[in-house]
């Protein structure tokens, strides 16, 4: 026997063993290593589409977000103007009822200096009359301390009564 060039009887039984192996494995074994395979790769496209469609999701979401930011935002913007609208309404209004009070308290002492003002002109009034009256006494005293100018002054008084209804009546 040769190392390079094999009997016939072991290349006959090489040959027979090696067709009952590869019988073996093209009936039981590639079958489910074919399977395996088959299996593998469809799990592998599936998992291919579900990252895609993920993916698209994704994509979507991102541009909801991006809507909903930017609604927020909007409406953000929105609620701050109404809100600086509010203020300066509340400040006018504000500032409106403040000048009306002062106003209407400016008008109050107004009246109430005029009502002060006519009582103090009646009080100076009736002390003038008052003193007027008392000077008018002490010189009527004086002057009709005798009964011949008390006569004289009671004629005068009588003459000036009955020329006052004819200065009346012009």
């Amino acid at each position: 026997m040769s190392l390079i060039t094999p009997d016939f009887g072991l290349l006959f039984w090489m040959t027979l063993i090696f067709g009952i192996v590869f019988f073996i494995l093209a009936k039981f074994g590639f079958p489910v290593l074919t399977d395996m395979v088959r299996k593998r790769q469809e799990r592998i496209e599936k998992s291919l589409v579900d990252a895609r469609e993920i993916e698209a999701r994704m994509a979507q979401w991102k541009e909801e977000q991006a809507h909903l930011l930017e609604a927020t935002r909007k409406e953000q913007s929105q609620m701050l103007q109404e809100a600086t609208q509010t203020k300066a309404r509340i400040v006018a209004d504000a500032k409106a009822q403040a000048q009306a009070e002062a106003d209407k308290i400016l008008a109050e002492a107004k009246l109430q200096i005029a009502a002060e003002k006519e009582s103090a002109l009646r009080d100076v009034r009736r002390e003038v009359a008052l003193l007027s009256v008392q000077v008018a006494e002490k010189v009527l005293r004086h002057e009709l301390s005798d009964e011949g100018s008390q006569r004289a002054f009671i004629d005068q008084l009588v003459d000036e009564a009955n020329q006052a209804p004819l200065h009346n009546k012009n």
